[in-house]
């Protein structure tokens, strides 16, 4: 089986390309509803993958960075969901979407690689919702709902506040605020 994003999974994704691409920071790389005609892969840069919300708030879906695929969840789709937009300046390896394809079909290292890769689009989604909540008390109700309700260890809580993208001071005063409301509860 070919490893996830390991080297030689990259190297066949490359080997499918037929060119790179480069933008430049402020640059769309596709739109959202654009016909979806290339997968990228990140050689240099940021990419965004954003979705524009009702509210006017714009939610980051996916944060790539070098050795990252943009749009892997679209090679079924017709269109693109979201928009992608060059955080950077960017250098990307654009491979055809109908390659990916042939290559899901005839290829069945490949295709069982990509699909573990696909797996893990439930972390990424995870946390593009929690990122998109606005306020530390619903991130972290939103984490622990995620989580089966459980803290991790106070060791950990640094972590826990990079995983949902806010600082381990505001972390520490929502639990600390949740710690007293718990103590006032008890019986």
């Amino acid at each position: 089986m070919i490893e996830i994003m390991s080297d030689t999974f990259m190297d066949y994704i490359r080997s499918l390309s037929t060119r790179r691409k480069t933008f430049g920071s402020g640059q769309d790389l596709f739109n959202q509803g654009d016909d979806v005609e290339s997968l990228y892969l990140v050689e240099v840069g940021v990419v965004h993958l954003v979705r524009h919300q009702a509210d006017g708030n714009v939610a980051v879906l996916q944060r790539a960075s070098p050795g990252v695929i943009l749009a892997e969840a679209s090679v079924f789709s017709s269109v693109y969901h979201c928009d992608a937009l060059a955080v950077t300046d960017v250098n990307a390896t654009s491979v055809p979407v109908q390659l990916i394809r042939r290559a899901l079909r005839s290829n069945p290292d490949f295709a069982e690689g990509w699909a573990s890769y696909l797996s893990n689009l439930q972390q990424t989604r995870k946390r593009a919702e929690i990122a998109s909540l606005k306020t530390v008390a619903a991130r972290l109700e939103s984490w622990l709902a995620w989580n089966d309700g459980g803290l991790p260890s106070k060791g950990e809580w640094k972590a826990l506040a990079d995983d949902i993208g806010v600082s381990p001071e505001a972390l520490y005063r929502e639990l600390s605020k949740r710690r007293s409301s718990f103590v006032r509860d008890r019986p």
